[in-house]
């Protein structure tokens, strides 16, 4: 069980994973060495996976996002398998979810342009065999998007 300055520790990596050591004990009000031992208790159970730069895609021209809502064929196992490690290795694909509803799957997916997206689904995406068709919603702006969880 976590207790109030895990979670206290979480909040403050979440907004700033690369606070020092002696900063985030400072704000939590605990010894620098204390404070490792928890975060370090947090990492090694799992809790806390990693740290990450977040990127701002348009930047670095990334500025086509889409919903991509996909259909299999069937549920033959060599091709769901073939289908999960082919999507997992494109990097175009940030996210990828087997849900319950109409569809089987549901990626996100970020390109250059529209162009490139076409590609994507043309040359990669409708060559796997496991894919019967494919709906793409195009996100038009963001509303909301967060990587941060509240223990």
């Amino acid at each position: 069980m976590m207790d109030a300055r895990d979670k206290h520790i979480l909040r403050i990596l979440q907004a700033d994973c690369r606070i020092s050591n002696g900063d985030l004990a400072e704000q939590i009000g605990m010894s620098p060495s204390a404070c490792w031992r928890k975060t370090r208790a947090l990492e090694e159970a799992g809790i806390i996976k990693g740290y990450s730069a977040e990127v701002s895609p348009q930047v670095i021209g990334l500025t086509f996002q889409a919903l991509v809502h996909i259909h299999l064929t069937r549920h033959n196992p060599e091709h769901l398998s073939d289908f999960i490690t082919a999507v997992d290795a494109r990097p175009e694909v940030l996210d990828c979810y087997a849900t319950t509803g109409q569809a089987d799957y549901h990626l996100r997916v970020l390109c250059r342009d529209i162009a490139a997206y076409n590609v994507f689904l043309e040359e990669f995406l409708f060559r796997l065999p496991a894919v019967e068709s494919a709906q793409t919603n195009v996100v038009l702006r963001e509303i909301k998007r967060t990587n941060s969880i509240s223990a």
